[in-house]
């Protein structure tokens, strides 16, 4: 079986349309990594090294230093499907950080985006 297309894309050429979809609608590029540094443990510092790396995503979540015990409480659909429902480790991690970035652009407080 082949990886998913998504898991070796650079999280460095995925990461500026994060913060492109977030400052469209009035949100800043510091929320958006505020978010990836809760959801994987990434300091800001060990954010900017993976994206100047240009890691995959595979190696960006694998690499994680502490997903956030939280991040199980993301429920909803990305690109159609139910995020709580995926299966596979990895395509859940990405679809959880989309799902994140989408509540984000749509206006959410980040209390409640940071599940708090």
């Amino acid at each position: 079986m082949t990886k998913p297309k998504i898991y070796t894309m650079s999280f460095a050429k995925v990461y500026p349309h994060y913060v492109a979809k977030a400052e469209k609608k009035g949100r800043t590029k510091e929320e958006v990594d505020e978010i990836i540094c809760w959801l994987t443990g990434y300091s800001q510092e060990e954010l900017e090294a993976q994206l100047e790396r240009q890691v995959d995503f595979e190696t960006f979540f694998a690499e994680a230093p502490q997903l956030n015990p939280a991040r199980s409480l993301i429920k909803g659909v990305v690109c159609g499907l139910r995020v709580e429902d995926i299966e596979e480790a990895t395509m859940r991690e990405i679809r959880y950080l989309d799902k994140l970035i989408d509540e984000l652009a749509k206006g959410k407080a980040m209390e409640k985006i940071l599940r708090k």
